[in-house]
């Protein structure tokens, strides 16, 4: 079985062992593949494991010994589904493998909006504490969670997740999703009321073609001055220059994300120089044991194929 690893930088093999897949066939590796090369790569393989190369309706149509593909990911929109059932091609993904990761992130940079840790530790380490006239600043004021309200939007798994720390703070907890379930804990609202409400507002839902950009200026307008929008999602659910305005006119307080519309993203991405907005590189899901997580799963739904038993077949 001729299984092809087309861009296995994803996983990191710094630190994950290349050889895992070893026992399952033979196995070619791709730290990385450019578009023009994924057919060529491709031509021979029965497996393919993707995470961010897509594979068009054109691209299958040249792969004809081509049996799974094995998403190393969640989301599988890279994958033209159609064309690959068309094909009897099957298409397996990863369904959960971040939850714990990506809500520790969420939380990482609520705190950074809340307790400004790198910021003062900048601080210190540029002299400002050697030069102080006290014997403590905090370069922006300090805001306890206890008793503010976190809004949630989408409550899966990394939501519930959310959830369940901002409770450990002591934080009131709202939320919205398309299927609202009862929780005692927590108010189901409306995405106008939760974003009236909110100190803090966190996108945890998948991007779908029906709430691209749906946080847009009427949404933003709703904030409280005071409030902090922090997306560890994908960035096509903001659009980001209405969020640029809103921070430059101060509609809201601030915003922390890990995800961005494109990414990497341009050089002027008006996010990138917005102020009070932190910005990391979509990193949330890269913990070593989420990584290890997702290499289990993907050799797991590999091994279930060849025994014409696959996991978490999407298709």
């Amino acid at each position: 079985m001729n299984i092809v690893i087309i861009d296995g930088h994803t996983l990191h093999s710094h630190d994950i062992d290349r050889h895992y897949f070893d026992s399952l066939g033979k196995v070619v590796f791709y730290d990385r593949t450019p578009p023009e090369r994924i057919v060529e790569r491709c031509l021979d393989a029965s497996i393919v494991v993707t995470n961010k190369v897509p594979f068009s309706a054109e691209t299958l149509a040249a792969l004809p010994k081509l049996k799974m593909i094995a998403v190393a990911a969640t989301g599988y929109n890279i994958i033209d589904i159609t064309a690959a059932k068309r094909q009897g091609i099957v298409v397996c993904n990863v369904p959960t493998y971040g939850t714990a990761s990506v809500a520790q992130h969420i939380f990482a940079l609520l705190l950074e909006l809340t307790n400004h840790v790198g910021r003062n530790s900048r601080a210190v380490q540029q002299g400002a504490w050697h030069k102080a006239e006290d014997w403590c600043f905090s370069e922006k004021p300090l805001i306890e969670l206890a008793d503010k309200t976190l809004g949630i939007v989408g409550l899966g798994r990394i939501g519930l997740q959310t959830a369940r720390i901002a409770q450990a703070f002591g934080m009131k907890v709202c939320y919205h999703a398309r299927s609202p379930k009862h929780h005692n804990d927590m108010q189901a609202l409306s995405l106008e009321d939760l974003f009236a409400t909110s100190d803090f507002v966190a996108l945890c839902c998948p991007a779908t073609a029906e709430n691209s950009g749906f946080v847009n200026k009427a949404l933003l307008e709703k904030m409280k001055p005071t409030a902090y929008l922090i997306n560890a999602s994908r960035g096509q659910l903001i659009v980001e220059s209405d969020l640029a305005t809103a921070l430059h006119t101060g509609v809201l307080a601030g915003a922390a994300l890990d995800v961005l519309s494109q990414e990497p993203p341009s050089a002027d991405n008006p996010l990138i120089q917005a102020p009070n907005c932190l910005i990391t590189p979509h990193n949330a899901w890269m913990s070593l044991e989420a990584r290890q997580r997702i290499a289990q799963t993907v050799y797991q739904n590999i091994e279930g194929f060849l025994h014409e038993k696959p996991l978490n077949q999407v298709l």
